[in-house]
């Protein structure tokens, strides 16, 4: 009875890891990758600082030592932080200093992520607005060849 037992588990443990790993055919890293060169590629210069009135919208991790926070839903930033500094990917939450609502790079101005003071390296401005109209149209493309693709099947 034991014995059963513990070949069920390690069944519905090899079964459960073996989806997690079929839920995607693309590795991380590729991900991560190709998700900071779309970003990369609607960055702008980089800048000094950057001003915000009141709370930020979010944030989201873009690599170890990146990430990329919104001050409202259509301005976000990528912010680059000096190494070594925790790893941005796994992190809940992060707190950004400023002062008088600014935010500075050149180690003026940390990124804080679980206890680490991290400092500001490099700010550049993305144009978020754009970004999220061409991934519509890319979406939209997309919807449209399958349509396409399922109409020649079938007529």
């Amino acid at each position: 009875m034991k014995v059963w037992r513990r070949r069920t588990a390690q069944t519905a443990v090899g079964v459960a890891l073996a989806l997690l790993t079929a839920c995607s055919s693309i590795p991380l890293k590729e991900r991560e990758q190709a998700e900071r060169a779309r970003i990369e590629a609607y960055a702008g210069q980089p800048v000094d600082h950057f001003t915000w009135i009141g709370r930020y919208h979010g944030w989201k991790p873009v690599g170890r030592d990146e990430a990329l926070v919104w001050t409202t839903p259509n301005r976000a930033y990528l912010i680059k932080v000096q190494r070594p500094c925790e790893d941005l990917r796994f992190a809940h939450r992060i707190a950004i200093t400023s002062t008088l609502h600014t935010v500075y790079s050149r180690g003026l101005d940390f990124v804080k992520v679980r206890g680490w003071r991290c400092p500001i390296e490099e700010i550049r401005p993305v144009d978020y607005g754009r970004l999220r109209a061409d991934l519509r149209a890319e979406k939209g493309t997309r919807e449209a060849r399958a349509d396409d693709e399922g109409e020649s099947k079938t007529g």
